[in-house]
């Protein structure tokens, strides 16, 4: 009990009322179907389907794109119909595609499919924050967000553990069972989060008249906001230093220029996953009260110091090699708990409630430029026989995102950087 009561306290204990139980129940269903699918998207499209290398890659590519290119009408639809309602609607029209692609045999139908699953997968995480800052306190948010960023990794971690004992490339319908449940899944997950309704419509600007609800003139006032611009851009520094690179370029470093198995690649992600899920809570106690642009800035560190143990692993034998990468994957981590709960309280703590919708949508911007950019640019390294140096320049990519959220401090308030939290 006394160790329940240190990482998380009474006062937080007594936010988690029966609807953020209830949210966070839905999180938690949505990842494991998240989860039993990740990352299967070109090898599903090559291997299984038997489509081209070059056809597959393309796709992705051009469904990251589609996906970025909807955010900002997902932002604009949560704020004009709500969370509950936008997250309903997305979830049953993705439910639907995710059957489609299943069944997908001809390119028209590979091509359709997918531009379905980026169209309607653009929401992304955009309803689940404005939802989850309307079912906390101000005070408990970062900690809510924390709890939140555990469960999803929990949920991805049990749909792998599902996904690798039930897919086989020779058998294409192991694949077809796996995208069918991710449907039922995201249903099931929705009528939890409809359950929420009540707190979830949308919220009218009692400040101007309603003029000021067109999607023209909301995202004008969003761009204006010069602290969320910078967010933004520092953000999407860190990404390109952080997720962007690591989904894109760290198996085919470890394969490629380790030379290392391919089964090292599970073993150290294990190590990422098990990072955050035993490691959040502690952290969000070390964390309460400080400034939240200072502790975005040590993300970068960490990352860069990441980088630079996976470049020093060059020299080193295979098995320590990897060793180290599972050790360095555990700092990689601690970054990731900082960043998750800090970056998007602090955005929330940013937005008037009218335009949440908008402002993690905006925010959520920075993860779908660095998913686009991150392939490009490691592609580069690889193509042009740099892929040792790929890790290094990648670092130097994070440790520019830190210095922009240091500079970033001046321009918020205590109370947005997280100062008065601990209060």
């Amino acid at each position: 009990m006394k160790l329940l009561d240190t990482l998380v306290p009474n006062d937080f204990r007594a936010v988690v009322t029966w609807p953020l139980r209830r949210f966070y129940a839905g999180t938690f269903i949505n990842c494991i179907g998240i989860g039993l699918n990740l990352s299967l998207f070109v090898v599903y499209l090559h291997n299984v389907r038997g489509f081209s290398e070059g056809f597959s890659t393309l796709l992705l590519a051009l469904s990251a794109v589609l996906g970025l290119a909807m955010s900002p009408l997902w932002g604009t639809f949560i704020d004009r119909f709500g969370p509950v309602r936008v997250s309903l609607a997305a979830s049953i029209f993705d439910a639907g595609a995710l059957v489609y692609w299943a069944f997908i045999h001809t390119s028209s139908q590979a091509i359709i499919a997918s531009l379905l699953l980026a169209v309607f997968g653009g929401a992304g995480w955009a309803p689940g924050a404005v939802l989850m800052a309307r079912l906390v306190p101000e005070e408990h948010r970062q900690r809510a967000f924390g709890v939140n960023f555990m469960l999803v990794n929990l949920g991805i971690g049990f749909g792998g553990l599902i996904s690798a004992s039930v897919v086989d490339l020779r058998h294409p319908g192991s694949f077809e069972i796996l995208y069918l449940f991710d449907a039922l899944f995201a249903i099931v997950a929705s009528i939890i989060y409809f359950t929420l309704r009540a707190q979830g419509g949308p919220v009218k600007n009692t400040n101007t008249d309603e003029n000021s609800q067109l999607a023209g003139e909301g995202w004008r006032t969003v761009l204006a906001d010069r602290r969320l611009v910078r967010y933004v851009i520092a953000a999407v520094f860190l990404m390109l230093g952080g997720y962007g690179a690591v989904d894109t370029g760290l198996s085919l470093f470890v394969v490629n220029n380790l030379h290392a198995s391919v089964h090292s690649i599970g073993l150290i992600f294990f190590f990422n996953a098990s990072t955050i899920v035993l490691a959040q809570l502690s952290m969000l106690n070390r964390i309460e009260g400080h400034s939240r642009a200072r502790i975005l800035a040590l993300v970068g560190v960490c990352w860069f110091s990441f980088w630079i143990i996976l470049a020093a692993s060059l020299a080193m034998s295979k098995f320590l090699a990897i060793a180290l990468i599972c050790l360095a994957m555990v700092i990689f981590a601690i970054g990731e708990i900082m960043l998750q709960p800090v970056g998007t309280a602090m955005v929330n703590e940013m937005a008037p409630e009218h335009l949440r919708g908008r402002y993690n949508a905006a925010a959520g911007f920075a993860w779908g430029v660095s998913g686009s950019l991150a392939p490009a640019m490691t592609s580069v390294y690889f193509s042009f026989h740099f892929g040792n140096w790929w890790p290094l320049g990648t670092g130097l990519t994070a440790l520019v995102g830190s210095a922009l959220m240091l500079n970033l401090r001046h321009s918020l308030s205590p109370k947005e950087d997280g100062r008065l939290s601990a209060a």
